[in-house]
């Protein structure tokens, strides 16, 4: 299950990826926003990571104007790994190296087609679990503040 959410202006991004995922046969659930009025990307971060953490899905994608704010959102709740990704190629490493559970996109940065390519990558690239990889995830979260 996926988490998705992106605030006003992600809008329409947002509905092309939800598009592409229903094509791909993946189940997600839309957190919002579902209309062009301001809202706070703190806000949608949180219902989206909130669902991860609490299980209810397995990886979240976040989209705001240019990705920055929603990711730096995202990255405040421990045990969230959000990357923000405008090329494929960051979207397979971040899968392969830091396990990423939520993917990150900037509207006002990709078109819809590259969207879409990078959240197929994201989607498809496992983990590599190699010692290396585990070694520096498990610094990362002992360096993460209470």
């Amino acid at each position: 299950m996926i988490a998705i959410g992106g605030d006003h202006s992600a809008l329409e991004l947002k509905a092309e990826i939800m598009a592409h995922l229903k094509k791909r046969g993946e189940v997600f659930e839309d957190f919002g926003t579902h209309t062009r009025e301001s809202c706070d990307y703190p806000d949608i971060a949180k219902a989206v990571c909130g669902a991860i953490l609490e299980g209810r899905c397995d990886r979240g994608i976040l989209i705001c104007g240019t990705g920055i704010g929603i990711s730096i959102a995202a990255n405040r709740f421990r045990g969230i790994r959000a990357a923000l990704c405008s090329d494929c190629f960051s979207a397979q490493a971040t899968r392969e190296h830091n396990d990423a559970n939520v993917l990150v996109m900037g509207a006002r940065v990709i078109g819809p087609g590259l969207a879409c390519q990078i959240t197929d990558t994201w989607l498809d690239t496992p983990f590599s679990e190699e010692d290396r990889h585990i070694n520096r995830l498990k610094k990362l979260e002992a360096n993460v503040s209470e």
